[in-house]
């Protein structure tokens, strides 16, 4: 018996619906399955922090939270300080601000026992007894790291990434893993599987991304110290927003082995592991511990430059030889340690500085933030110099999407096959999707009105193999025509704005373009931090009123928008030195940290 073509067509077309029908109610049962380990987490959380309270009820967990990181360090190491005292008041308080900003996604159980080991350890590294936040990326044995995809979850790490290694044998104790967009591709931070975190500040706004998780958890004290990750500002974004400190190194000072990341194997844009904390001394702290012996011997791709508290300056180098050696000609090679104090050195410095790219509009807290900051660096000593940076939209197009999308995007649109959303990303999945024919097409047609518009996507096209090398050599190129002009003025370092208030929560998804501020020294692989300066005043918001952009374009619309109503909310300048010259960038953020806390109460 034949069955007829209609109803051979209709039977396959409903077992299809069928198919997709169970594969959507299968993943849908692992999202809910992750969200209760999740809820399961914070209620051991509870239990554990409740516990704690009842057995120990005469302890002061305001006077332990409110200890900096180096005196909480010292008191934990000479034994004047608990260790399960520390442990269980953050744990406590990262509780409280995970409720509020939902931006835990697993406690690490295991921690409690890691707490019980370190109690008996003989070697105390610089960080014991110190909890730890780790961002979602970053791999710790046992336990997912899911980048915001579904089909990450269930999947352990088998070992924990070398950075979480240095941190555990300098005594740090990871506690709980926090939240990132989905892909890492974005600097807001939300996702299917565990929803939006926000901004401790100000809940209708943004943390930032992608290390958001890490940035409200420490901006809202249930850390004392995070690690994330930045490939365009995903370190920068969350702590400006958030009010705190971080740092960017160079991308190979510290390893990214058991590191996941967003894009894989892209050369282009520099990703780099880095520190979150209160404040400026943390960070060096941090840097300090896991720049150590453990660091190279488990990852010998990272030079073994231990943290060094000599200067790294030209002139410094210039009193010590009589000339310069290898690393001051080239400063892309990593340096040689020498004799003359840096970190805390109190010799002016001479820094560059500018009040925009060109491309990204300041808002007015922005432009307020560097010219403050210029004249309180100026008052105390120091030189400043105008630096003027040019062609900042080819770097964006030309270094930065099209080094990151050099394959049109398809390594892309590949991690989110199979899932159920794809809206964290925004335009460019949408880009990245589309045929090559279209988007030659599209960019044609929006040339004339949105021209920033048409040169991402002419930037997203897939390249051949001469086209990414010729592209590549094109980067090296600008990095060392960028150094020549700096050093041309004789700098130790730049001062450069860095994009904020923190935006409403969607709107980065909306303003992928923002991102210029941060991802020239991505491009670039310079070391950047951001140090929080000043809030935004009711005049800043007065003159929001005028703000235009330089396109005039839908984005400079929507940023403009976005910017509205943040009265009260922090605002933070970017600090910048020459490759593997992170302690010179560390002691130029300790200066901005100073002077500004000296002009500022409310920090």
């Amino acid at each position: 018996m034949r069955v007829p073509l209609p109803a051979l067509l209709g039977g396959s077309a409903l077992l299809l619906l069928l198919l997709r029908w169970r594969r959507r109610r299968a993943l849908w049962r692992k999202v809910a399955e992750a969200q209760e380990r999740q809820e399961l987490s914070l209620v051991r959380m509870e239990a554990a922090a409740r516990r704690f309270r009842e057995q120990h009820p005469s302890v002061n967990v305001v006077s332990v939270l409110s200890l900096p990181l180096p005196e909480l360090s010292r008191k934990l190491r000479d034994g004047s300080l608990p260790l399960d005292h520390v442990f269980y008041a953050y744990m406590g308080k990262a509780l409280q601000i995970a409720t509020e900003t939902n931006c835990i996604t697993e406690f690490l159980q295991e921690s409690e026992t890691q707490l019980r080991r370190a109690k008996l350890m003989e070697k105390q590294g610089l960080l014991y007894g110190v909890p730890v936040s780790i961002k979602d990326s970053i791999d710790c044995q046992g336990h997912d790291s899911t980048l915001g995809f579904i089909k990450n979850l269930n999947k352990p790490a088998a070992e924990d990434s070398v950075v979480v290694q240095v941190l555990k044998r300098q005594g740090a104790i990871p506690f709980v893993k926090t939240n990132v967009p989905q892909s890492l591709i974005s600097y807001d931070c939300k996702n299917l599987i565990f929803g939006q975190t926000r901004n401790p500040l100000l809940f209708t706004r943004t943390p930032g991304g992608s290390s958001g998780g890490e940035g409200a958890l420490v901006g809202g004290g249930g850390s004392i110290l995070g690690i994330g990750t930045d490939v365009g500002g995903s370190l920068r974004f969350p702590a400006a927003f958030c009010g705190v400190c971080a740092i960017k190194p160079t991308g190979k000072r510290l390893s990214k082995r058991g590191v996941k990341a967003g894009v894989i194997g892209q050369k282009a844009v520099a990703a780099a592991v880095g520190p979150l904390a209160k404040d400026v001394e943390s960070l060096a702290l941090c840097l300090r511990a896991l720049l150590s012996e453990d660091m190279f011997s488990l990852d010998s791709t990272v030079p073994p430059l231990p943290f060094n508290e000599e200067v790294q300056s030209l002139q410094g180098a210039r009193d010590l030889w009589g000339e310069l050696p290898c690393s001051a000609m080239d400063s892309t090679v990593p340096p040689l340690p020498f004799n003359e104090e840096v970190y805390s050195s109190t010799k002016p410095l001479r820094i560059g500085y500018y009040e925009t790219d060109f491309f990204t509009m300041p808002s007015p807290a922005m432009r307020r933030a560097v010219r403050e900051t210029k004249q309180l660096l100026e008052e105390a000593g120091h030189t400043l110099v105008p630096f003027e940076l040019t062609n900042v939209d080819y770097v964006m197009f030309n270094y930065c999407v099209r080094g990151m999308f050099s394959d049109g995007g398809s390594s892309f649109i590949r991690k989110f096959k199979g899932e159920l959303e794809k809206g964290g990303s925004g335009l460019l999945f949408r880009l990245a999707k589309a045929p090559q024919w279209l988007k030659t097409l599209l960019s044609w047609i929006a040339k004339p009105f949105v021209p920033r518009l048409s040169s991402i996507i002419r930037s997203m096209k897939e390249n051949t193999v001469d086209e990414v090398w010729s592209l590549h050599h094109e980067i090296e190129d600008f990095c060392h025509q960028f150094i020549a002009q700096w050093k041309k003025l004789n700098l130790d370092v730049m001062l450069c704005p860095m994009l904020g208030p923190a935006l409403g929560i969607g709107y980065p998804a909306k303003l992928s373009v923002a991102v210029s501020y941060t991802m020239l020294y991505n491009a670039l692989d310079f070391p950047a931090g951001v140090v929080p300066v000043t809030l935004v005043t009711d005049e800043d918001e007065e003159q929001l009123k005028g703000y235009k952009g330089y396109y005039q374009d839908w984005w400079d619309r929507t940023l403009a928008k976005a910017f509205r109503g943040s009265v009260g909310m922090p605002v933070a300048v970017q600090c910048v030195a020459l490759p593997w010259q992170e302690e010179l960038c560390l002691r130029f953020m300790k200066e901005v940290e100073t002077l500004s806390l000296k002009k500022n109460s409310f920090f």
